[in-house]
């Protein structure tokens, strides 16, 4: 494992200052005394519920937009702090005519391998600039370059444009900058997690080859919300909501007839016909843990090396959220040793 930059208590309470607002999360979300102190103090101040989003229609391509600026807005403005902690050099290109940003960390020297990131968003919002916050401490702790795709959103484009926007950057990575499909490793985060995993399962059949490894942060990889924690966690996630929100995303980012396709939906992927060693990590709260577990199920039926990594009270996609607690930090220095298992080796 290399050594994490963890967030001093200063740190922590500055970014968590800037991260919420004056309101805090419903009472009715249960912050069990089972977490760390410094996890409960968070959520007690939390403020980003996805009870109260309202989405745009599905096709209202200008109310997604609007949505879109508002949210990034705020997290850009969260991740400043973070910019000024790890100090990484950034750089906007281009990479197969698809706009990425290049992140390398402090005093990052070149082994050969990259490790390319999808944000999450619902498929619909936030950028590659808007979450820093999901790759500065992953640099930071893994050493590695990570090229950051800043895919079209939808319901400008549809499913099978994004991933056309996935693969062109790894095809990039490969023809015009020398990398082998084994120097490569993929991770995102919620529908980002989706569209990687998809992305692999596509690679895969139009023989790109497969990456050395996977790493998924609370992935939606069911966009047709049939799994049982999208009702029991309905009211338990103080991050994601299944009603209007997911189901409105879904329907921007492909059309109901897609949404069972493996590539839009990996739960329902045959893996065995090749996929990477997987590390899939959630939380108990999660509305989406039910995805979790049918993936993990999946991928070992097809016995393909794969770790389900749970934590106890986390809530979506809480190695963000929940930045520089015990429990953060120990997810992300799993993935570093993962990584290093299967990619860095």
């Amino acid at each position: 494992m290399s050594c994490i930059l963890m967030l001093s208590q200063s740190q922590i309470s500055a970014w968590a200052q800037n991260s919420n607002s004056s309101q805090s999360i419903p009472s009715s979300i249960y912050i069990p005394a089972t977490i760390s102190r410094e996890a409960q103090d968070v959520l007690k101040n939390l403020t980003m519920s996805a009870s109260t989003l309202v989405t745009p229609h599905p096709d209202d391509i200008k109310g997604w937009q609007n949505l879109n600026q508002q949210i990034s807005s705020m997290l850009i403005g969260m991740s400043k702090p973070l910019v000024d902690i790890y100090q990484p050099n950034i750089t906007a290109a281009k990479l197969g005519n698809v706009t990425v940003l290049d992140i390398k960390p402090k005093d990052w020297r070149d082994n050969g391998k990259v490790l390319v990131y999808l944000h999450g968003g619902g498929h619909t919002f936030l950028g590659a600039n808007s979450t820093l916050g999901f790759t500065l401490p992953v640099a930071n702790s893994t050493g590695l370059r990570i090229v950051s795709i800043d895919y079209t959103l939808a319901p400008v484009s549809k499913w099978n444009q994004t991933m056309n926007e996935v693969l062109s950057v790894i095809q990039a990575l490969i023809k015009e900058q020398g990398y082998s499909i084994k120097d490569i490793a993929i991770y995102g985060d919620s529908a980002g997690g989706g569209l990687a995993a998809g992305s692999v399962l596509k690679m895969r059949d139009e023989g790109i080859g497969i990456p050395s490894a996977i790493v998924l942060w609370s992935p939606w990889i069911d966009v047709t919300g049939k799994g049982d924690t999208y009702v029991t966690l309905e009211k338990a996630d103080p991050i994601t909501s299944a009603n209007l929100t997911l189901k409105n995303m879904a329907n921007a980012y492909a059309n109901p007839s897609d949404q069972k396709n493996p590539y839009v939906s990996p739960v329902y992927g045959n893996f065995s016909k090749g996929f990477p060693p997987t590390l899939i990590q959630g939380g108990t709260k999660d509305i989406l843990l039910s995805d979790f577990v049918r993936l993990y199920q999946a991928i070992d039926q097809a016995k393909i090396p794969v770790k389900l990594d749970i934590y106890e009270g986390m809530p979506h996609d809480f190695q963000y959220i929940l930045l520089g607690t015990p429990e953060s930090n120990l997810a992300i220095s799993k993935m570093d040793d993962f990584l290093r298992g299967h990619l860095i080796k």
